[in-house]
């Protein structure tokens, strides 16, 4: 939690640890991030990353607490210099767009799938550019704690610079659809009816404007929307599509309509999951696949030899064969959206693909969009006459055991174990995260993985048939527990 602790004469002293995670920020409201800190975090974004006399967005999702802080960030922020655009109610992904589009830095308030009692800010500067522990968050941090310790100097402990910075609005909403509409063409396919799931979160605002037609044309999609009320007390479920019982409104809704297809988008709406037309999930490597090859034929179109993939290692093994089969070069990344945005930096990849259902596009400035690859599912599935389930069928030709924790007091003692059993000349041993085990021949692969922030080691594997999966699966977890 957040430390404030004042004595006699002293000014409070602030320690802002526990909010500041490795990508963004992230608390418990009033407790670990109120506006007190928000507004020393404005200042101390525009003096890190030397934004006095630049321009400085601002905006947020639908969180009850979200419009006070964007209020405070602003403060900070033009305090310092910076000319603060507060784009108000916004998606993560819209801020990227605005971010990219403008040339500009920016701050979005967001606990993406976190309870409602949780806000948090997501930072990036010009181009989308990710603001991590790595790249000045830590450095944002020390100066944050350093206003809040002044505080008592002169009420805020935040001065002015002589010429301080302007605060105004803008709208990137328009802007935003009209973009994303530019990069997949949905004009032509055949009629789809689409369930979307919002969850009382952004979604419910820029899936009408960009797939229905409210500030565009009308497209060839019947939308039935499901939670679309803006409210970030998630009265209906959580906004976390990656817990399968958060899917389940969405599975009967797609099957009672009839749907061709369902989206769930998370709280930020940056993630989006996929249900077929019988109402099962389809995975989120089956996705990276459709998508990859997608953007493999459009790369190889406009003159790319050999376009490059992004995929985290536990994305399906289905993922770089398919990336290989059609002349692209798929390349293996550790998990977390800001490893895999610094690899589509550098190796000018078109696309990039999570487990988690995030998806990077380079034409959205090598950030994550769950909206864009809404839309390439849409155009895939309808280009052509097959339901969701035949086509994504083709993605997904080995049997995954999705992610299976458990709470494990000393993992390193636990996957030494597993290493133990495994080691061998049938058996390849990585360790690019945590430690994973393929079998020689194909037939199945495993990842372990520890968690940081808690006690579990993360189980992933992957084989060829239920059977070969489930032994694996289980002799793994009995070795790991024992």
């Amino acid at each position: 939690m957040s430390n404030v602790s004042t004595s006699a004469g002293q000014a409070p002293q602030t320690d802002l640890s526990a909010s500041f995670k490795a990508y963004d920020v992230r608390g418990i409201v009033g407790q670990t991030i109120d506006a007190r800190i928000v507004e020393a975090v404005g200042a101390a974004f525009v003096d890190v990353l030397g934004l006095s006399g630049k321009t400085v967005l601002v905006g947020g999702d639908m969180r009850p607490s979200s419009p006070e802080f964007i209020d405070a960030f602003a403060r900070g922020a033009s305090a310092r210099g910076g000319n603060v655009e507060k784009i108000g109610l916004i998606s993560t992904d819209e801020l990227y767009y605005a971010c990219g589009a403008l040339q500009a830095a920016g701050a979005t308030f967001t606990a993406s799938h976190n309870p409602a009692q949780y806000n948090g800010i997501k930072l990036a500067k010009p181009g989308a550019l990710p603001v991590s522990s790595e790249t000045g968050l830590k450095e944002i941090q020390k100066a944050a704690e350093a206003y809040l310790a002044a505080g008592g100097t002169n009420g805020r402990g935040i001065p002015s610079v002589e010429n301080p910075g302007t605060v105004s609005e803008r709208d990137v909403l328009a802007d935003y659809a009209v973009h994303l509409r530019g990069l997949v063409d949905l004009s032509g396919i055949r009629p789809l009816k689409v369930v979307v799931d919002a969850g009382n979160g952004m979604a419910g605002m820029t899936t009408p404007a960009v797939l229905g037609d409210t500030l565009l044309p009308a497209l060839p999609l019947e939308i039935v929307p499901l939670y679309f009320e803006l409210d970030g007390t998630f009265p209906n479920h959580p906004a976390n599509p990656l817990e399968p019982e958060n899917l389940r409104d969405l599975q009967k809704a797609v099957v009672e309509h009839g749907a061709d297809i369902g989206l769930a988008f998370d709280g930020d709406a940056d993630r989006c999951f996929v249900i077929d037309e019988n109402g099962d999930p389809v995975s989120p490597s089956a996705i990276t696949g459709l998508v990859a090859r997608r953007e493999i034929a459009r790369a190889k179109a406009g003159g790319e030899q050999e376009p490059i993939i992004i995929h985290n290692l536990i994305t399906s093994r289905a993922v770089p064969e398919l990336v290989e089969h059609d002349g692209g070069r798929p390349v293996r990344t550790r998990v977390g959206h800001s490893f895999i945005k610094a690899v589509m930096a550098e190796e000018g990849a078109v696309f990039g693909g999570e487990h988690s259902a995030h998806y990077y596009f380079r034409d959205f400035w090598n950030a994550d969009t769950g909206m864009l690859a809404a839309m390439h599912v849409l155009a895939a599935l309808g280009g052509q006459d097959r339901p969701l389930s035949e086509l994504g069928a083709e993605y997904e030709p080995y049997v995954s055991s999705g992610e299976i924790n458990s709470e494990i007091e000393d993992k390193a003692a636990a996957v030494a174990r597993v290493r133990e059993a495994y080691d061998g000349p049938d058996v390849a041993i990585d360790e690019l995260d945590g430690t994973t085990f393929s079998a020689a021949d194909g037939s199945w692969w495993f990842n372990l993985r520890p968690s940081n922030t808690e006690p579990y080691l993360r189980f992933n594997g992957e084989a060829k048939d239920r059977e070969t999966l489930a032994s694996v699966r289980d002799n793994v977890l009995a070795i790991v527990r024992a």
